[in-house]
């Protein structure tokens, strides 16, 4: 299982935790989609907004610009990172981006192929959306790691067995609350012979109150984190940490290897067939000394 924490949200998937921003730019197959959605949206809030407007920032001429939003032509490779800017991409967004506009001006087979399985790389997985009445799902770190316990047992339910697994301890009884209310969300299924089948394998959650619920269950794991140190021989944990001094490129360089980190991960973690642990991965960034404020 994998949580990740957005900028609107958090994200969930198999086989870890993360804690992530959230990236937008993923989800079209061919690039102009994405211009023209942005255009026509900025369109409405700013009607004075057109394609000649567009063009200029593009640095293409306006019957061109009207030929790239309506797929009679490909933005020129001039063009993509003026486009990236106008559409607020940065990270691994802006490099799909790049991708998508090198696989549609491309016309061979394999190289089209090449280069959308890099493309694909980069994409965040599928999220089912939770709603407010179901961020109970956080509200104790336990839920989270009763889930984990159901997919390493293959589907086994046995409060007695799950609470025998878990550190630190968790009680039986709340054990077989977290397995009710994993049901009762639908993040898990009854299946044969009183086994429990995992059903989204991803979620997220966003809004005020999604960030709240975030925001006390990472204190939550970030507790169980300083506490590890005792809790675990080296062998079975992996704790480090750096101080640096950066300035603000380099702070948000950094933010982006995370970021990269977690994706990582997350994909090595999916492909592990029979999982035998649960582990939690934490990362935080925090000022020890913030930066001075402009003019200060």
């Amino acid at each position: 299982m994998a949580m990740a924490k957005e900028q609107d949200g958090w994200q969930e998937s198999a086989g870890s935790l993360t804690l992530v921003p959230m990236d937008v730019g993923f989800d079209y197959d061919d690039y102009r989609d994405v211009l023209k959605a942005v255009f026509e949206r900025r369109k409405e809030s700013s009607p004075q907004f057109s394609y000649k407007a567009l063009a200029e920032i593009l640095g293409i001429d306006p019957a061109g610009t009207f030929r790239v939003l309506n797929k009679e032509r490909h933005l020129p490779a001039r063009c993509v990172s003026r486009a990236i800017d106008f559409l607020g991409l940065t990270g691994r967004s802006a490099e799909y981006f790049v991708l998508m506009t090198s696989y549609g001006r491309e016309r061979r087979k394999v190289a089209r192929q090449e280069i959308l399985d890099k493309a694909q790389e980069l994409r965040d997985v599928p999220r089912r959306r939770l709603e407010e009445d179901e961020l109970s799902f956080l509200r104790d770190w336990w839920v989270v790691a009763v889930r984990c316990a159901v997919e390493v047992l293959e589907g086994r339910a046995i409060p007695e067995e799950i609470a025998s697994r878990i550190t630190p301890s968790v009680r039986i009884e709340d054990v077989r609350t977290a397995l009710d209310l994993l049901v009762s969300l639908g993040i898990a299924k009854k299946a044969q012979g009183g086994t429990l089948r995992i059903v989204d394998q991803h979620l997220t959650v966003d809004g005020r109150k999604g960030r709240l619920a975030v925001a006390e269950f990472q204190r939550k794991i970030l507790e169980l984190a300083a506490e590890s140190v005792d809790r675990f021989p080296r062998e079975i944990r992996d704790i480090s940490t750096l101080t640096v001094t950066v300035d603000e490129d380099a702070f948000g360089d950094i933010r982006e290897i995370l970021k990269d980190c977690r994706r990582r991960i997350q994909a090595r973690v999916g492909d592990v067939a029979r999982p035998d642990r649960a582990l939690q991965v934490a990362f935080s960034i925090f000022p020890l000394m913030p930066a001075s404020k402009a003019g200060r």
